[in-house]
């Protein structure tokens, strides 16, 4: 049997072989990110709301 992983790469990763980025996966509790160089290396987990606010906080406009 086959398990999908719930990890997925970034759309930016970046040129050559695509090996310079994060990948991200949606759990039930969490969002976790991770460097896809080293997925055996640690993660980020965020809360949904907190995820969110990461990612707005990443779109807002540098001052």
């Amino acid at each position: 049997m086959t398990t999908l992983s719930p990890w997925k790469k970034s759309s930016f990763s970046g040129g050559g072989e695509g090996n310079d980025c994060v990948e991200i996966a949606d759990f039930p509790t969490c969002v976790a990110i991770r460097d896809s160089k080293g997925p055996a290396c640690g993660m980020l987990t965020f809360s949904p709301g907190a995820f969110a606010s990461f990612l707005d906080a990443l779109k807002a406009p540098q001052r």
